[in-house]
């Protein structure tokens, strides 16, 4: 059996509710258990749901409290859902932390919509977290990149490296 697996949740368009009568988006519980029983992961994983922020609105305070929930998590294999806006800024502040294999991941439609990258983002990111090297990574549009060495092109809708 694999080691378990820290999912961290900090908000973002992944878990973001559509409300009919104000047209209006708000961040809700987490989808990651959701995704993960209707895909059938059988593997270990742990939910900690640290956030519930528009990555726009992330804060340096908040980097430093994601860093430090995954240098204080006994699991070595963390995977982070966090909005693409700010994902890369986010990655980055977690570069040097040892022994942990972090893998950032979002969608740009919420795992909530018929039409949605978010269930596939989160089974490239939790494959990855469980077969890459120690470091950061960002899990978006089948690829996986190194932090600081990524960006979102928002005209494209897409990451690439730099």
């Amino acid at each position: 059996m694999s080691a378990p697996v820290l999912v961290l949740t900090t908000g973002g368009t992944i878990d973001k509710v559509y409300f009919d009568a104000s047209s209006e988006y708000e961040i809700g519980e987490p989808t990651v258990p959701h995704v993960f029983r209707e895909a059938g992961v059988a593997l270990e994983w742990r939910l900690h749901s640290l956030l519930r922020k528009d990555s726009l609105e992330m804060t340096d305070e908040d980097r430093a409290l994601i860093r430090q929930a995954c240098e204080e998590a006994p699991e070595a294999r963390i995977l982070i859902t966090h909005g693409t806006d700010t994902m890369s800024l986010t990655a980055e502040a977690l570069l040097g932390i040892p022994g942990k294999t972090i893998v950032l991941t979002g969608a740009l439609a919420p795992a909530r919509f018929k039409v949605t990258d978010a269930i596939f983002n989160l089974g490239l990111a939790l494959g990855a977290v469980q077969s890459i090297p120690s470091g950061v990574y960002l899990a978006m549009n089948g690829t996986i990149f190194e932090a600081g060495k990524v960006r979102k092109n928002r005209e494209a809708g897409k990451f690439e490296r730099l």
